[in-house]
């Protein structure tokens, strides 16, 4: 059995000073760390970027608004060729407006659900056909797509599971299955913008935790599977950003709670009572209102994955309160993070 002697505080660790003595073997061994494994996400250094950014192409998905959004600006800023996937591209979209208005030939929006294996096919063909020479392939695909809600277990139905799976879960799956041939190709990267949520449970949230765990789960998956390939794949667990990404409103907080107080069952309805169903909604509606609007740190989190040599395996743009908890609740026994964050 491994057991490890830490000789000083890990703020203090200046490169080689966390040693492990194997009881068994009578070795010991010693890990190195760079001060850079324990830096904020926003201090991360290139250790050498890809050359050169202007030949490579991106897809993104979920570009209609939030990270989506904001990722295709800035990668374009970047010189990357990229092809913004849009939900409602079809319906004149103002998000897709607006990047259409730059009328840049390195920028191209494509109408993309990908829930629906129809329009994932044909933005493959709409890529393939597009690149100068298609055996070159893909650099990378960001798989951003996704919606959210709220309610607890016995509040939420089957058909509300299963709508957040198709898109979160399911639809990464399948938009990573579709391009892998073009991003091997490339020896691209595929960059699975998860959530903090993905790594620690919440109460009320059980519909997005689950799909955001499996998006992890499929996400080290991939990365053991294409790592002798060449290819790279990284996990951004974004924390609180819901007011910078338009997900919930006031209006759609309270449109989801009365639809969900609605179709309850009755015995549901008499056991919970409606004091204790608004209590709830009210506490959601709180944390609504406490995210971060800046989702700079979440961009840069994605380009680094996208650019840097060697990427990340995991980022977390999320400020310290969130990054402490998630260290807690997944390190500590869970009867101390119950103690702590349930009773």
């Amino acid at each position: 059995m491994l057991s490890a002697r830490l000789f000083r505080p890990l703020s203090q660790l200046p490169g080689k000073t966390l040693s492990f003595y194997d009881r068994e073997n009578g070795m010991s061994h010693t890990l190195l760390f760079s001060s850079n494994s324990f830096a904020p996400i926003s201090h991360r250094t290139y250790a050498g970027q890809v050359n050169p950014v202007g030949s490579k192409a991106v897809l993104i998905t979920g570009c209609d608004s939030g990270f989506g959004f904001s990722l295709a600006n800035h990668l374009h800023s970047q010189g990357f060729l990229v092809f913004a996937g849009c939900l409602l591209k079809h319906k004149g979209d103002s998000g897709v407006q607006k990047l259409d208005s730059l009328k840049s030939d390195r920028l191209r929006t494509v109408q993309l659900n990908v829930c629906k294996s129809e329009e994932v096919e044909e933005v493959v063909e709409i890529i393939r056909s597009s690149l100068k020479n298609p055996e070159t392939g893909l650099w990378g695909l960001v798989n951003n797509a996704g919606i959210s809600t709220f309610g607890e277990v016995e509040f939420t139905s089957m058909e509300t599971y299963k709508e957040v799976a198709e898109v979160n879960l399911w639809g990464t799956v399948r938009m990573t299955k579709s391009f892998l041939p073009l991003i091997r190709r490339a020896k691209g990267r595929v960059v699975n913008i998860s959530s903090m949520l993905g790594r620690m449970a919440n109460p009320a949230r059980s519909p997005y935790c689950i799909t955001k765990f499996g998006v992890e789960a499929f996400s080290d998956c991939l990365r053991y599977e294409m790592q002798p390939l060449g290819v790279k794949v990284s996990v951004v667990e974004p924390g609180n950003f819901i007011a910078g990404t338009s997900l919930y409103s006031p209006e759609r907080i309270q449109a989801i709670a009365k639809k969900m107080w609605d179709d309850l069952p009755e015995v549901v309805r008499k056991d919970y009572g409606k004091k204790y169903f608004d209590e709830k909604i009210a506490k959601m509606e709180n944390y609504c209102n406490s995210g971060s609007t800046d989702t700079t740190p979440v961009i840069k989190a994605v380009t680094h994955a996208l650019t840097a040599n060697t990427p990340y395996t995991r980022y977390h743009p999320m400020d310290y309160y969130w990054w402490l908890r998630m260290q807690l609740m997944t390190h500590l026994p869970a009867a101390v993070s119950d103690k702590i964050y349930i009773h």
